[in-house]
């Protein structure tokens, strides 16, 4: 018999009270099939989805039956985004290197727009990944009331109220702020790794810079002066003197 889901006190009154909403730069775009004009906005819906679940998809990770099903009106987007969810990226990048309470942490995050209430949810969600596995926890999220009133069918799921009149600043995105990897894993393949691709240029103001005469100009000329070697007269013994050599009178 499966355990039903836990209860757990709901929190975070951010994501939970409606209020007024002002408009700014970090508010997200809603994207969704109901105001679809053109075939490109159907393109910038499918990459919002990528960025949503994946936050990055290279070529090796799309889903093209999945995208022409969508293009082709034959699933919806809450469909779409369980294909992403169950697909084998989603696997290999989120629940084979974390563990599952994080693994719930990042659906939680991407499905329902919105960070964990508390551990006791981390918990619960994790013993529905534990008795039912990834598609029992997947489906669970996209038929729960929050998603289905907040996102429905046909719009993809975004970070819900990052941005309130009452801060200056947003919340932190979910892809920088919960990375994919965990620490653990971070540290076995090497991250992060400060790789500079090009030489690092210094900004010098323009009243500090040198003028035309200064010395400091011609330091590097000095210095190879200084290490360059002249031509040295070889020195002569009398030991390796020719006699044939020596000018005499006769």
């Amino acid at each position: 018999m499966a355990i039903p889901l836990l209860n757990y006190a709901p929190s975070c009154p951010n994501t939970r009270v409606e209020g007024f909403e002002v408009s700014t730069d970090e508010r997200p775009k809603v994207y969704t099939t109901e105001n679809i004009l053109s075939s490109s906005d159907m393109k910038d819906l499918i990459e919002v989805a990528y960025r949503q679940i994946f936050f990055h998809a290279f070529k090796w990770d799309r889903q093209v039956c999945l995208e022409s099903q969508l293009r082709n009106g034959q699933i919806t987007v809450r469909d779409f985004i369980r294909g992403l969810l169950l697909s084998e990226t989603f696997y290999n990048s989120f629940y084979e290197k974390n563990s599952n309470y994080r693994f719930v942490e990042q659906c939680v995050q991407r499905v329902l727009g919105r960070d964990v209430y508390s551990e006791r949810e981390k918990i619960a969600w994790s013993i529905v990944v534990a008795t039912k596995g990834i598609q029992g926890l997947v489906d669970q999220l996209l038929n729960s009331d929050e998603y289905l009133e907040n996102f429905g069918y046909d719009t993809v799921p975004y970070q819900r109220r990052r941005s309130l009149a009452s801060r200056d600043e947003g919340e932190t995105p979910f892809n920088i702020k919960s990375p994919r990897y965990d620490g653990y894993h971070r540290s076995m393949l090497g991250f992060p790794q400060m790789v500079w691709q090009n030489e690092v240029r210094r900004f010098t103001p323009q009243e500090k810079s040198a003028k035309a005469g200064d010395p400091s100009l011609f330091v590097d000329m000095a210095r190879n002066l200084k290490n360059a070697r002249g031509t040295v007269s070889p020195r002569v013994s009398a030991m390796n003197i020719s006699l044939s050599s020596v000018p005499y009178r006769k």
